[in-house]
């Protein structure tokens, strides 16, 4: 697996992700909702400490920077 996501992607997905299981843990979120939340909060966190995005891979997007050979 190539790295597609650069610094700043994986932040953002790991604050995105800590507020919605916050908002579970208070109980602002509930039923469905908060079960389908959780979920993509757990595929945030997976995606931000291997750097993939498989969605990323499948529609050619790279918030990564290519090295140069140079």
């Amino acid at each position: 697996m190539k790295k597609n996501m650069n610094t700043t992607d994986r932040i953002i997905r790991f604050i995105i992700a800590g507020v919605v299981l916050a908002l579970y843990y208070t109980n602002v979120i509930g039923g469905t909702l908060a079960y389908l939340l959780i979920t993509l909060s757990i595929i945030f966190i997976v995606t931000g400490f291997v750097s993939f995005c498989p969605l990323y891979r499948i529609f050619g997007i790279s918030t990564c920077k290519i090295k140069s050979n140079k």
